[in-house]
């Protein structure tokens, strides 16, 4: 079962999600994250780019010479996480609302690029990632962290059976890892289960070109 998601009902939804985004998602997921950041062995100076940013929860784990860039379609979300660059006072951060699916930034323009919870509520997730690849240099780290389709049979068609509601919430619950890595043209180099009953992969590139 193919459920097409659109980028309105990512942004509608998202818009709704702001206000309590970071209580439902913190702690739940926090794991995941810290382990996602850790994954890209960050060096002082490094430009990392951040997709799908949201409220910033991630910006704690950067140590502070990084050269942070961080995007999201929602300006709601962007704006919780100005208020935490600026209560973490975090000068090397820089903020922007952006389509991940069209980046606005040059070929190679990053060293390490990272998505956590973002592939799946993207309505192209083959053209986040190969949008991904294009701005990060040669050799460089793409980490992403995501819920991917299970590869056991009973609970995979699960995920397909409820992927028309997960949709309407502005998530894919059924996007299969392995095709959409061979799509885009790129082999794990890691692939890690984290969080709560293993449901989540963090998955480790290198982005040979």
């Amino acid at each position: 079962m193919d459920v097409v998601l659109e980028k309105r009902q990512v942004q509608r939804a998202y818009e709704l999600y702001a206000p309590i985004y970071d209580y439902i998602f913190d702690w739940i997921f926090a794991p995941g994250r810290a382990t996602a950041v850790k994954q890209l062995k960050l060096e002082p100076n490094d430009r990392v780019l951040e997709v799908g940013i949201g409220t910033g929860l991630n910006l704690p784990l950067y140590p502070p010479a990084v050269r942070l860039t961080g995007i999201d379609l929602s300006q709601e979300m962007l704006d919780k996480a100005v208020e935490r660059v600026q209560t973490l006072t975090m000068p090397n951060v820089t903020l922007k609302v952006m389509d991940a699916t069209s980046m606005d930034f040059a070929d190679n323009e990053f060293d390490k690029a990272l998505a956590t919870y973002t592939i799946s509520a993207v309505p192209d997730p083959v053209a986040v990632l190969s949008e991904m690849r294009r701005v990060v240099r040669p050799n460089g780290t793409i980490v992403i962290l995501n819920h991917f389709r299970s590869e056991r049979r009973l609970m995979g068609r699960l995920e397909d059976f409820v992927a028309p509601v997960c949709t309407r919430l502005g998530w894919k619950s059924n996007l299969a890892l392995r095709p959409l890595l061979a799509q885009v043209g790129v082999k794990p180099e890691l692939i890690v289960k984290v969080n709560m009953f293993n449901g989540w992969r963090l998955v480790k590139c290198v982005n040979r070109k």
